[in-house]
């Protein structure tokens, strides 16, 4: 084979195998707080916004199908526990496993912050390491996170 070929032929190849190796990365983290939802009442409009923040962090990492039910009923229960109404969290609890599938390509779902596709299971260690990374970038930037801000 000439050198020109064989050049050719490995600028060809190597971009696909440095593809091959490569783990999909993590977006940074980001909160909306509470996803097509109020954050809280109209005389105390952060109420449960904590909440939320806290799903957040758990969908934008994402993980097994059991982790997801544990983050969503943190969820209720958080709700429960500040505004003492069962219905209201129970609302939001239903609301979450109807939408947050992470079939779903929509910026809410399970696992958003890898790309669409990942569904469940359980994050490597490689993957930990780049959630706490992120999550560390994240509140650098963002003391106090999403619900301190607004």
């Amino acid at each position: 084979m000439s050198p020109a070929r064989h050049t050719l032929l490995a600028l060809g190849v190597l971009p696909l195998l440095a593809c091959a190796g490569s783990k999909p990365a993590l977006r940074p983290f980001y909160s909306d707080g509470c996803s097509l939802f109020v954050d809280g009442t109209p005389t105390d409009p952060r109420l449960w916004c904590e909440c939320c923040y806290v799903h957040d962090l758990a969908y934008w990492a994402g993980g097994t199908e059991a982790e997801r039910l544990a983050a969503d009923e943190a969820l209720r229960d958080c709700v429960r526990a500040k505004t003492d109404d069962t219905r209201l969290a129970s609302a939001m609890f239903e609301a979450v496993r109807l939408g947050g599938a992470p079939v779903f390509p929509n910026w809410y779902r399970w696992g958003y912050g890898w790309p669409y596709g990942r569904g469940y299971g359980r994050l490597s260690e490689a993957e930990m390491t780049q959630v706490s990374a992120r999550r560390a970038e994240y509140e650098r930037a963002s003391p106090g996170g999403y619900c301190a801000r607004n």
